[in-house]
C-alpha cells in the first residue's frame, strides 16, 4: 500500500540517511529480554508487556533502482525501496517491538531480479535490529527466481527468523509457512512455563488452481484441521496443572489474504478506513467460523488490500488490516504508508508478580515526520470478555 510523505524531498533524503545509520544498531534491550536465546522462546518483558510490529506488503524489488509508486510528484525524485527500509528502521526505533511480523508480499517477484538478494534487502532492517521476526507469504513472493516453497525455506533460515516451513510432524498440509509461536509469561513468574499468548501463522495461498474458482487462494481444510488441533492442544496445556488456568490463553492470527467476512464491515462498525474492495478468495473456506469455534483467537491481521487499514469486530474476533507499508506497492498519493502495532499487557497480581493477559490493544503509525499515531483501540480485555 503506497502512501506519500507530505514533506519535501530533503526530508526523504534525511530518512534514507537515517536508515543507513540505523543499519548498525545493536540488540534492543527489551527485545533481547523477550526471547530466550537457548530455546528461541518468546516471553513477556519484565514490565508485563509484549509488543508486535506488523509490516504488510513491502513489495520489495531491487532496492535503490526500484522506484516508488503512487506518491506525490515532489516525492518521486530519489524515492525507491530504500524508503521502505527507512520506514522499518524508524518504526523499530520508535516502538521497540519484541517481535516483527511480515504478513506477505514481502517482495514483488516480477520486479525482483534475484529473489535471494531481494529477500536479504527486504528483511535487512529486522536482521540488523537483532529482534526476532516471523513471516508468512503473500501472492507475489514466489514470482521471482524461487518457488513458493523455496522462498519460505530461505526465510526460515535467515538470522533471527522464527518462521517455520510447516508444523513439525504434520505430513499433509497445504501451503508453506503454517506454524504457531508461543509467548510465555514473565521470567520467574508463576506462568513462566505457560504460553499466555498464542500466535498462529497461516499461508492464505496465492492464486486459485481450480478452474471454476477465480483469482485468489484461501486457507484450506488441511490448514484448518492443523489450527483446530493446535488450538485444542494449547488450551489443554494452559488449563492443566501446574498453574492451570480457567480458560484458554488468547490468540492472534496472521495471514496475507483477508477473509470474505471483512466485506461485512462498513464505516459504522470499524475503526480506520476502507478505500477499496475486499480482495478475498471468491469462495468462503470457513476459516472464520473455525476460529470462532476454537474460541481463543481474539484478532486476525492481514494485508493484501493496501488502501484498507480498518479493524472491525465480528462475533468476538477483530479482523484487522495493517494498511500498505511498502513504497513499491500500489497506494494513494497523499495517503501515508503505515504500520500496525499490537500490545498485549499482563495483569499485575495483588501479591505482586504477573498473571494472565489483561488486554490487547492496537494502533497504527504513519510514515510522516512525526510517525503519527492513529486509531488506537482495545481489541480485547479480560474484564469484558464473555462467552460467545
Amino acid at each position: 500500500m503506497a502512501q506519500p510523505w507530505k514533506k519535501k524531498t530533503c526530508y526523504w533524503m534525511k530518512a534514507m540517511l537515517l536508515a543507513l545509520w540505523f543499519s548498525g544498531i545493536h540488540v534492543l534491550a527489551d527485545a533481547a529480554a523477550a526471547v530466550s536465546k537457548e530455546q528461541n522462546q518468546l516471553r513477556f518483558s519484565k514490565e508485563g508487556q509484549f509488543k508486535i510490529l506488523q509490516v504488510a506488503d513491502m513489495h520489495f524489488g531491487d532496492g535503490k533502482s526500484t522506484p516508488c509508486l503512487d506518491v506525490l510528484p515532489n516525492q518521486m525524485r530519489g524515492c525507491s525501496d530504500l524508503n521502505t527500509s527507512a520506514f522499518i528502521h524508524r518504526m523499530i526505533q520508535a516502538e521497540k517491538p519484541h517481535l516483527i511480523v511480515f504478513t506477505g508480499d514481502n517482495i514483488f517477484g516480477f520486479n525482483a531480479t534475484d529473489a535471494v538478494a531481494s529477500l536479504n534487502a527486504a528483511f535487512a532492517p529486522a536482521l540488523s535490529s537483532n529482534i526476532p521476526w516471523a513471516a508468512v507469504l503473500g501472492n507475489h513472493d514466489q514470482q521471482s527466481t524461487l518457488s513458493r516453497e523455496g522462498v519460505m525455506k530461505y526465510i526460515v533460515g535467515m538470522k533471527h527468523s522464527l518462521s517455520q516451513l510447516n508444523p513439525p510432524g504434520v505430513n499433509i498440509i497445504d501451503g508453506f509457512g503454517n506454524y504457531n509461536l508461543e509467548v510465555s509469561g514473565v521470567g520467574g513468574s508463576s506462568l513462566h512455563n505457560k504460553s499466555v499468548l498464542n500466535l498462529y501463522f497461516l499461508d492464505s495461498g496465492d492464486y486459485s488452481t481450480v478452474p471454476s474458482i477465480s483469482v485468489y487462494g484461501w486457507i484450506k481444510p488441511s490448514q484448518q484441521f492443523w489450527f483446530q488441533r493446535t488450538s485444542k492442544k494449547l488450551r489443554r496445556a494452559y488449563m492443566s496443572n501446574p498453574e492451570g488456568q480457567k480458560s484458554a490463553a488468547p490468540g492472534l492470527a496472521y495471514f496475507h489474504i483477508p477473509l470474505p467476512e471483512c466485506a461485512r464491515f462498513d464505516s459504522s462498525n470499524f475503526t480506520g478506513v476502507k478505500q477499496e474492495g475486499i480482495s478475498s478468495a471468491s469462495v468462503n473456506s470457513g476459516f472464520f467460523t473455525t476460529m470462532v469455534e476454537a474460541g481463543d483467537v481474539k484478532a486476525a491481521f492481514t494485508g493484501h488490500d493496501h488502501l484498507n487499514d480498518f479493524c472491525g469486530e465480528l462475533l468476538g474476533i477483530h479482523l484487522c488490516y495493517a494498511g500498505g507499508f511498502g513504497y513499491h506497492a500500489y497506494g494513494k498519493a497523499g495517503w501515508a504508508r503505515r504500520a500496525r502495532v499490537v500490545l498485549a499487557t499482563l495483569e499485575e497480581r495483588e501479591k505482586g508478580g504477573w498473571g494472565e493477559v489483561k488486554s490487547i490493544k492496537t494502533w497504527k503509525r504513519l510514515d510522516d515526520k512525526h510517525l503519527t499515531v492513529i486509531d488506537a483501540q482495545v481489541l480485547w480485555s479480560k474484564t469484558s470478555a464473555g462467552s460467545r
